[in-house]
């Protein structure tokens, strides 16, 4: 005699032709797509704030460097360069994501300004219109390769690649 409490289950239907379980199966792989594109757009915007401290620590090297030869403070300039090559340069470029938006936060020397806004959706780039939302117009969009290596290469800590848009113009 069966145990009663143990209920035999015999299906005999494939459930992987079923129209439910094809629709719940393309679903995931869709939800699958869009978290790796989400996952990539954070990856690139870490990349974009390295890309905005080098670019801070080499425009100061520079100008340091320029200053330096008519300056009566040249140990001032040497320390600092060697202060900047080392990574010592009191900025930093962080992410604050929000709901919409990833926030890129230009961290100096103790006071925060935004720097650029990304969809996290769809990894296009605006500038800020203030510190709560972005201005209108798409400047790059960071899922298109060619538009993201302009940016990395092209960036400046003060956000002037945001302004001018010169990729667009050539």
């Amino acid at each position: 005699m069966p145990d009663p409490c143990y209920t035999k289950f015999n299906n005999t239907t494939d459930m992987t032709t079923t129209p439910l379980n094809k629709e719940f199966s393309d679903f995931c792989a869709q939800q699958d797509a869009q978290n790796t594109i989400q996952l990539n757009i954070t990856k690139y915007c870490f990349e974009l704030c390295d890309a905005l401290v080098s670019n801070f620590i080499s425009e100061s090297i520079r100008r340091h460097e320029f200053l330096m030869p008519s300056s009566d403070k040249q140990e001032y300039h040497a320390a600092c360069i060697e202060d900047l090559k080392d990574g010592r340069c009191g900025y930093n470029f962080t992410i604050d994501t929000g709901r919409k938006y990833h926030k890129i936060m230009m961290n100096a020397n103790g006071s925060r300004s935004v720097h650029a806004f990304v969809d996290r959706k769809t990894g296009e780039v605006y500038k800020p219109a203030s510190i709560k939302s972005p201005a209108k117009g798409v400047r790059f969009n960071l899922l298109i390769i060619k538009e993201r290596e302009f940016v990395l290469e092209n960036c400046d800590w003060s956000g002037g690649y945001l302004y001018k848009n010169a990729y667009y113009a050539s």
